[in-house]
Order: structure tokens, then sequence, then C-alpha cells
């Protein structure tokens, strides 16, 4: 059962990273029925095959992956179906690769951020903007300044993720490295 699970999961991981990937690109979305299936069946999965403790390392997985975007989400900076792309990557991963996937796939997002608005001109106000908005974060909700929406960047995150679960399985923690 081992030797299945070791070729499933990260066939599984890049399936699904690619799919939200394709649909985010397309869409702005990625769904439900492409998350919450990895996310529920996952840990289950590795109770069967490893008991308890495959429990426990599955969901470890979701709860490590998962629980900054949610925070993210809360303070709507990232959106819930990112979220939940991550908390099931995490699920199927475990926890070192979830959040390895995690880390590359916000380091992916945050390179092309800065190309984009390096080529539309509007790197340095929103370098500014992004301070203003980690200084308000500490601030008493009374000496808050105001942040335009119209001057923050909504940037998908599926192509992302998707690199970064690839790079992750290539290089790190995963069954390919």
């Amino acid at each position: 059962m081992m030797a299945t699970m070791d070729l499933f999961v990260p066939i599984a991981m890049l399936i699904i990273a690619a799919t939200a990937a394709a649909t985010d690109t397309r869409t702005g979305l990625i769904p439900n029925w492409l998350t919450l299936p990895p996310l529920v069946a996952a840990p289950l999965v590795y109770l069967v095959a490893q008991g308890p403790g495959g429990l426990l390392y599955s969901l470890a997985g979701a709860l490590a992956a998962g629980t900054v975007p949610y925070l993210l989400f809360r303070f709507g900076t990232m959106g819930g179906g990112d979220v939940k792309l991550l908390a099931a990557l995490g699920a199927l991963g475990g926890p070192q690769l979830g959040l390895e996937i995690e880390m590359l796939g916000l380091c992916f997002a945050a390179a092309w951020g800065v190309v984009l608005l390096a080529r539309r001109g509007a790197l340095r106000k929103t370098l500014l903007s992004s301070l203003l908005l980690v200084v308000n974060f500490f601030l008493p909700a009374r000496m808050r300044r105001p942040m335009p929406t119209a001057e923050m960047m909504p940037m998908r995150l599926g192509a992302p993720l998707f690199l970064g679960t690839v790079v992750g399985l290539v290089l790190g923690t995963g069954v390919l490295a």
C-alpha cells in the first residue's frame, strides 16, 4: 500500500494543482469540487494506509498549509479557493511539503507581482501602500489610515501554487525529489 501511496500522492497533487491553475486563470475561481474531496479524502486514505499516525500526519498538513492563508482570507487578502487548495495540498503532502508548496507558490506570486507592477510603472507606489497596510495592522482602529481598494492589485494564485507544487515535489521533500 505504501508504494501505491508514494506514486499516487504526487500525481494527485499535480493534477489538483494543474486543474486549479487552469480554472483560476480562466475564471478567477478555484472550485470546491476540486479542493474539498481531497481535503476530506486524504486524511481518511492516510488513516487506512498508515493508521492513526497517518491521519494525524494528513490533518497536520492541512492545518499547517491552511492556517496562515485562512487568516489572510479573514483579512480579505486571499481568496477562499486558494485557502482550500493549500489545505488540500497540505492534507495530501503532509505538513513539511504543504508548507514548502505554500512558500514557493507565494514567492512565485510575489515575483510575478513585482514584474507586473514594474511594467505598469506602479512598483514604488504599491510598495509604499504595502508598508501602510502593514503599519495599519499594528495601529489602533482610530489611528489607521484608509487603504483605497483601487491601490490593491488582485492576483490569482492558482498558477503560482501549481509552480510551487511542481518545484516542491521535484526539489523538496516530495517523492520525486
